[in-house]
């Protein structure tokens, strides 16, 4: 049942499953997010129509989905009490979980799939590409203002999601069986790719060594801080609300610094064939580094800061690898829509290293500055 449209018939009745006030009206698909099935729902409640988001936690990705919901449900509890704590303003906001009638912050459907509701953020959007250096500086102070207040959360640990999600030698480990196995004779196409990935291979496990030193702690991170997972308020133009919490875990502060820095700094999107288009807008590393020193500076150790430049490098990379490596293996991890889209992913994200290694001096000499 992995990425079959439902029937508005079946999406009634697991929303009937949930605490959701009024009349079904409709739910239609929403969002591009390339792991998980998002519908829009719209309730009538005494004539005010309310949206609400329906998810599908896809079961092929996160295996365990119930250890999802529950770091969800935590994080976001908490993210309640401190937002209170903070701002009296409404504009700032955390996803808020519908319960379901057994008390639950998820329902099954009949076939086993695991479902979550959130209410719906009203008067904020998100952007795949952003538009300016103010974008860049609230989304970047956004996730900085997250780590921060996730720093203190009581309890045990949270459940790896996905284990060795950022493990960057792991991912290259992956590369090296996908390119081994060559199950869909796929490798003759993507020699550059291969090459270009396997001449870095030393740089993989840097910050993973410092971790293992203690220079960089584990924190409890985002872990897939696209731009696109801030909402950003439609009158303010501030980051009012951290989204997709799925691989929030533990994990290092410059995993989530490093994808701010992969998605929010290309002009072009992630799936881009003009690679002519895909470089490193140093004007939004600076608004992006400026924003997350605004709001993490005072917990990151003096580590965490100097390899915020490296980062972007790391991960940029490590998500090219993956986008080579579920292309090698005959797609079965990201949503494509052509059979090469996975290999144009990998060689967008490549020539984006490309331009982040050529201005490293640049980004050093800033970081220098603050």
């Amino acid at each position: 049942m992995e990425g079959i449209a439902r029937s508005q018939k079946e999406i009634k009745e697991i929303c009937s499953k949930f605490f959701i006030y009024g009349d079904f009206m409709v739910a239609v698909p929403f969002g591009n997010g390339n792991i998980n099935d998002t519908y829009q729902v719209t309730y009538d409640q005494g004539g005010a129509r309310l949206h609400y988001i329906l998810q599908h936690i896809n079961g092929r990705v996160f295996k365990n989905p119930i250890h999802v919901m529950n770091n969800v449900d935590r994080v976001t509890q908490h993210l309640i009490q401190k937002i209170r704590g903070r701002h009296s303003e409404t504009r700032y906001r955390t996803l808020r979980l519908l319960r379901s009638f057994t008390d639950k912050p998820y329902v099954q459907d009949d076939d086993g799939n695991f479902w979550r509701a959130y209410i719906f953020v009203e008067n904020a959007r998100s952007y795949d590409v952003l538009e300016n250096e103010s974008q860049a500086y609230n989304i970047a102070r956004a996730f900085g203002l997250f780590q921060n207040d996730l720093v203190d959360l009581p309890g045990e640990r949270l459940h790896e999601t996905i284990p060795d999600f950022h493990n960057t030698p792991k991912r290259m480990e992956a590369l090296e069986q996908a390119v081994k196995a060559d199950a869909y004779g796929r490798v003759k196409t993507a020699l550059r790719e291969i090459d270009f990935a396997m001449k870095r291979k030393e740089e993989a496990g840097i910050l993973l060594k410092l971790n293992e030193s203690g220079d960089i702690p584990e924190r409890i991170t985002h872990n897939d801080t696209k731009a696109n997972n801030i909402l950003i308020d439609d009158l303010t133009g501030e980051g009012v609300c951290v989204i997709d919490l799925d691989t929030v875990m533990p994990g290092l502060a410059l995993y989530d610094f490093g994808d701010m820095m992969r998605s929010g700094t290309n002009p072009a999107e992630e799936d881009e064939v003009d690679l002519r288009k895909v470089y490193m807008d140093f004007s939004m590393f600076e608004a992006m580094l400026r924003g997350f020193w605004s709001s993490g500076s005072s917990f990151l150790t003096p580590a965490e800061k100097e390899y915020l430049p490296f980062s972007g490098r790391l991960i940029t990379l490590e998500i090219g690898i993956r986008f080579l490596t579920d292309y090698l293996n005959g797609d079965v991890y990201f949503k494509t829509k052509r059979p090469t889209h996975n290999i144009e992913r990998s060689r967008n994200q490549f020539k984006l290293v490309e331009s982040m290694e050529q201005q490293m001096d640049k980004m050093t000499a800033l970081l220098s500055q603050l």
